[in-house]
């Protein structure tokens, strides 16, 4: 016992290390759109978060957490991004202990400890500024406590009930996606509940409107919210995702090729599992699956609908398929060692994160042209946090719908409607006309280059807009060209855009 005491922290630490320096190859790379939104949000009075985000559309807790680690990491894109680091490495010994919970042996947990600290789409968020490795964090112990709550043989289950409440309360303030896993732990534990005897009925559902219950309590000051963003703001950016989206999630956060590996060998210890009906680690395993595939599941046919489907959601379907991977290779002894050892080569190798935006780039060619009071014109609305975090202070901003006062956030409330009421005769030309003779005139458009991404109903009118507005700044007579950026540009790049820099004559 003495040994383990010393053998486990020993062994975290070094799996952490490890960790850590895979997931800082790429800390400093340039913002992208959604980062500059991070730190706009979050770079304000603590009690103005909340109303921001009635404007974005996201929950408040991981922006309110940024908006002190800011004062303690600073803005730069390295120390912005060290909270979503700290989330990722601490994934690995909150892995090793749900590993222990769920399976019962410090195999399971080493596996589960290892699995965390390697999977290259955990290495991918911990080096984004926003609130995905919180999510993933998150829901590991969401999905312990339920399993121990509700699918394993446990004497006391007070303490994981309330455990799965509050962690799953915190989880939806942080992302709106696990209410996906909330249904799918609804339906697992449905389930267990039609398989158990009478006496456990009846304690299951107990425990059920205990654990359900209470995080609907937590979370129900927020509902509010949740529902006025649903109705103003959702995700008009997203199209409704093609079926090779939903089959190619396990793709996504294992890799194409360790999925398979995964399969196989993790498969054949849950096989050993399933050959013991309704044992305790057999109902944990059927948990976890249906958790794990309901999750994304759930989101994928309410997004046929009301699309609001991106890859980097599927972060609260993440630990449910890493703990029963865990448990199935530590049940393939051997084979299982074998699997564990061929998915981390693959891991390790994994790219790390490529950089998603040329804005940094862009900004850093501009800014000596620019003086104050010069106009930056964003065509792509939610473009503007990042373009005011790279160029210097003193600027005036303008965007579709005319001068842009708050720059830190974008108003995505009805925006497919305001937007479509949008002229550059009505918008854009008393901006123009509104600036002294010498002052200069960015433009900002996204460059796009596959129509398949611009083809939501936002993106499609911010692509036809952008068009409109060039188009009419190229035919006013006091604006004359000095400059356009990128010089060339070579597909395929992430959320590329152009800057064309016009100074405003008599």
């Amino acid at each position: 016992m003495t040994g383990a005491r010393v053998a486990v922290p020993a062994g975290i630490g070094a799996l952490v290390a490890v960790s850590l320096m895979l997931r800082t190859t790429e800390l400093g790379i340039g913002f992208w759109i959604d980062e500059g939104l991070s730190v706009g949000i979050a770079d304000r009075p603590l009690s103005d978060i909340p109303f921001a985000l009635r404007q974005d559309g996201s929950p408040p807790l991981y922006y309110m957490l940024l908006h002190f680690w800011l004062g303690i990491a600073g803005r730069s894109e390295a120390g912005v991004r060290g909270l979503s680091l700290l989330f990722a490495l601490l994934a690995i010994p909150v892995g090793f202990w749900a590993g222990k919970a769920i399976w019962g042996t410090f195999k399971a947990a080493w596996f589960a400890a290892i699995l965390m600290a390697f999977n290259p789409f955990l290495a991918q968020y911990a080096q984004e500024a926003r609130m995905y490795s919180m999510v993933a964090l998150l829901i590991i112990p969401a999905t312990a406590c339920f399993i121990r709550a509700y699918a394993l043989d446990t004497e006391n289950r007070k303490p994981w009930i309330a455990g799965f409440a509050v962690s799953v309360a915190v989880a939806l303030y942080t992302h709106n996606w696990p209410i996906f896993f909330t249904i799918s732990a609804a339906v697992a534990w449905a389930l267990l509940w039609i398989l158990a005897d009478k006496p456990r009925r009846r304690e299951l559902l107990r425990d059920g409107l205990l654990g359900f219950g209470g995080l609907f309590v937590l979370y129900l000051p927020w509902v509010p919210t949740t529902l006025y963003q649903a109705a103003h703001t959702g995700a008009p950016w997203a199209d409704a995702p093609a079926l090779d989206s939903l089959l190619g999630v396990p793709g996504v956060l294992l890799g194409r090729m360790p999925q398979i590996v995964l399969l196989i060998c993790a498969g054949a210890g849950l096989i050993a599992l399933a050959r013991r009906p309704l044992s305790q680690y057999a109902r944990a395993a059927l948990c976890l699956a249906i958790i794990a595939v309901l999750t994304p599941t759930i989101a994928w046919l309410l997004s046929q609908s009301s699309p609001a489907w991106a890859n980097r959601y599927l972060a609260a379907a993440l630990p449910p398929f890493l703990l029963l991977a865990a448990g199935g290779l530590a049940g393939a002894r051997r084979l299982g060692i074998v699997g564990l050892v061929l998915v981390v080569i693959m891991w390790y190798q994994d790219a790390a994160p490529v950089e998603k935006s040329n804005v940094r780039a862009i900004t850093h060619v501009i800014t000596p042209s620019l003086r104050p009071g010069d106009l930056i014109i964003s065509t792509q609305p939610e473009t503007i946090p990042v373009l005011h975090y790279y160029l210097p202070p003193g600027l005036k901003y303008a965007t579709l719908t005319g001068a842009q006062k708050d720059l830190g956030v974008w108003d995505w409330r009805d925006g497919v409607k305001r937007l479509d009421a949008t002229t550059p005769e009505k918008d854009l030309k008393p901006v123009i006309d509104a600036l002294p003779v010498g002052a200069r005139v960015v433009l900002v458009e996204p460059i796009t280059w596959t129509l398949n991404r611009w083809s939501a109903p936002w993106t499609a009118l911010v692509r036809i807009r952008s068009k409109e507005w060039s188009q009419f700044l190229s035919n006013d007579p006091r604006l004359h060209v000095t400059a356009i950026q990128p010089t060339g540009f070579t597909p395929p790049r992430p959320n590329p855009v152009q800057a064309t820099v016009m100074v405003k004559t008599g």
